[in-house]
């Protein structure tokens, strides 16, 4: 059975790609892109298999 790992992180509207970019680099897969609490910002959601 594969086990995830997952990850939240804060995206910069004038810096999206480069920060997705970057985990995705790292081998972090996008799952979902939300509005950040209270409506401010964007937060990516994110999983990766986890390493045993």
């Amino acid at each position: 059975m594969t086990a995830w790992e997952y990850a939240t992180v804060p995206l910069i509207v004038h810096a999206t790609k480069q920060i997705l970019d970057q985990w995705g680099e790292d081998g972090w897969e996008l799952v979902q892109v939300v509005s950040g609490p209270g409506g401010n910002g964007l937060v990516a959601y994110l999983k990766r298999e986890k390493q045993a």
